[in-house]
């Protein structure tokens, strides 16, 4: 059990939750446990949710903003938030509840982590709401809810390998200006594992190419033409409106480079400028889709976390 730490009492906690892009994802052969290896270079934008965590004496959650109305009429089973939060509590033997709101930015079934960084941000949230000290298990709780919830724990840049849960941090990432676009389609993640149909190539680049601290854009964007996201062919397939996306973001004056993030829908762009980034979000939005400009980070942007 993890004694909590005397100090004084907090009644709200408040963390950002950060949306994620997988700059490559090479896919590896399913292991015996259902899940596949894989190779990936995981960042963090400027587009991100709040979650944010009062004391009580039950749990409870009540979401705004983006897929509201699906994502609050989930049963506490399914929803990220509530269930870091049982597993949180029941590891450590905390007794106490805690009220939650989540104030949603990042669109669902979209490959950018949205679900992942929110139960991250709850168990963050929690740890200073409990006052659990450095001994809270976190690590151990994000690990049993989500192959991408330990990265966005850390909140910073990162090659991930395995099933998700093996990270070396990245040196050096230059802050760059970013689109996300999303076609209307979403896609469910094990519906794209499955349609890939195959055990890719999952041989990571040589980590240390990223690894120089002057790393700027053109050699970013150079080294990860050597790289390529595995599910975006699978992705296309089942809904076509990704290529669209990615054709529109590529064709986009100033991008240097458009791939599909994660499993999808989602897919990014890396531009020169942020009046570029700021233009193709606006084709993006002209011609349907979901779209924000925004910032690709090493490290992930935090809220203030306490208020007594």
């Amino acid at each position: 059990m993890v004694q909590p730490l005397v100090q004084p009492l907090v009644r709200i906690a408040v963390e950002s939750a950060a949306a994620k892009v997988n700059l490559y994802l090479h896919v590896g052969g399913r292991r015996a446990d259902g899940y596949h290896r894989i190779d990936s270079l995981i960042a963090f934008t400027g587009l991100a949710d709040t979650v944010e965590a009062a004391a009580a004496d039950h749990f409870e959650l009540a979401v705004a903003g983006e897929g509201a109305a699906a994502l609050g009429a989930l049963p506490a089973g399914r929803n990220l938030v509530l269930r870091a939060a049982a597993a949180l509590a029941a590891a450590t033997g905390v007794t106490a509840g805690a009220r939650f709101r989540l104030n949603k930015r990042i669109p669902t079934e979209a490959g950018l982590g949205g679900g992942s960084a929110d139960a991250a941000a709850a168990l963050r949230a929690l740890a200073i709401l409990w006052q659990l000290g450095p001994e809270a298990p976190l690590e151990a709780v994000a690990r049993s809810l989500g192959a991408d919830v330990p990265v966005c724990l850390d909140g910073r840049a990162a090659f991930v390998g395995g099933i998700g849960h093996d990270r070396t941090p990245l040196a050096h990432l230059p802050a760059v200006p970013l689109v996300l676009a999303k076609p209307a389609a979403s896609l469910a993640t094990a519906a794209v594992y499955q349609a890939l149909g195959r055990a890719a190539d999952a041989q990571a680049p040589d980590d240390g190419r990223f690894t120089d601290a002057g790393l700027g854009l053109d050699a970013l964007v150079a080294r990860l033409g050597a790289t390529r996201n595995d599910l975006e062919g699978p992705a296309r397939c089942l809904a076509p409106a990704v290529g669209a996306v990615l054709t529109l973001l590529a064709e986009s004056p100033g991008c240097r480079l458009a791939r599909m993030s994660g499993s999808g829908s989602a897919c990014f762009g890396l531009f020169a400028s942020r009046a570029a980034a700021a233009a193709a979000a606006g084709a993006a939005a002209a011609a349907g889709h979901w779209s924000v400009a925004t910032t690709l980070f090493q490290v992930a942007l935090r809220a203030p976390s306490t208020a007594g």
